[in-house]
This record gives structure tokens, C-alpha cells and sequence, in this order.
């Protein structure tokens, strides 16, 4: 992916009335990416010790690929349909993440909330972007 004709690509694609300026995602994700980190380290470390079951660990690991996942698909393939359906994968993965691990961790389940708004969003603008472009 050239940076450059990504944001050439992007910047020329059809966007709804919500749509926040391109510089905005870069800040929002490093944030959440490190929110991410310390809390999926935390899960990982507990299914290592052997205080959670290893399934805790599942829709944690289903998250990261779809979330890693959706950079290459939008932007490297400049696929917005598919794009669209790994952000569900990546909202319906979290949704599953906060329900297994909240009995577990209050924590872990509160640190997610940003993530889950942020990718809420994403996923209505990701689903307009879509339609816009069809």
C-alpha cells in the first residue's frame, strides 16, 4: 500500500455527512490499540496461568485478526464491501469479547468500552461508505 494513493483513494471516495477528517484515525486507534494491548496481555496472561479457561481467549484472538485485517482489505484491496464485513466480524467479535469476559474482569470489560464505540461508529461509516460507493 503507497500511502499516498491510499490517501488520494480515500479522500476521493464518497463519504456521509458524519464522516470525521481522515487525520482523526490515526490518533484514535494508537490509543485504542494500546487499551487493546494491556488488556488482551492481561487476558492471555490469566489463560496461561491457568485461571481462565483457554476459551476466554477466542474471540480476543477472532478480534485481532479482523481488526488487523481491515487496513489491507479497505485500503490495499479498496474493497469496501468486503471491508464491511470484516468490521462486523471485528464488532461482532468484541460484543463477544465483553460478554465472555465480563464475569471474569470488570476491568478488562470497562477498558473496552471506547473500542466499542469507536468501532460501532466505524461500522455505521464503513456501512455508508459502502453504499455511497456502490
Amino acid at each position: 500500500m503507497n500511502p499516498a494513493d491510499t490517501a488520494l483513494w480515500y479522500a476521493a471516495q464518497k463519504k456521509p455527512f458524519f464522516a470525521p477528517p481522515a487525520w482523526i484515525f490515526g490518533p484514535v486507534w494508537t490509543v485504542l490499540y494500546v487499551i487493546i494491548l494491556i488488556s488482551f496481555s492481561f487476558v492471555l496472561w490469566k489463560v496461561i496461568k491457568g485461571h481462565w479457561s483457554a476459551w476466554v481467549i477466542v474471540p480476543f484472538g477472532i478480534n485481532l485478526v479482523a481488526n488487523l485485517a481491515f487496513s489491507p482489505i479497505q485500503f490495499g484491496l479498496r474493497n469496501n464491501l468486503l471491508a464491511f464485513l470484516d468490521i462486523l466480524v471485528v464488532l461482532g467479535s468484541l460484543i463477544w469479547m465483553l460478554r465472555t469476559v465480563a464475569p471474569l474482569s470488570a476491568w478488562v470489560m470497562w477498558a473496552q468500552v471506547p473500542y466499542l464505540l469507536w468501532v460501532s461508529f466505524a461500522t455505521v461509516l464503513q456501512a455508508s461508505v459502502t453504499w455511497l460507493n456502490r
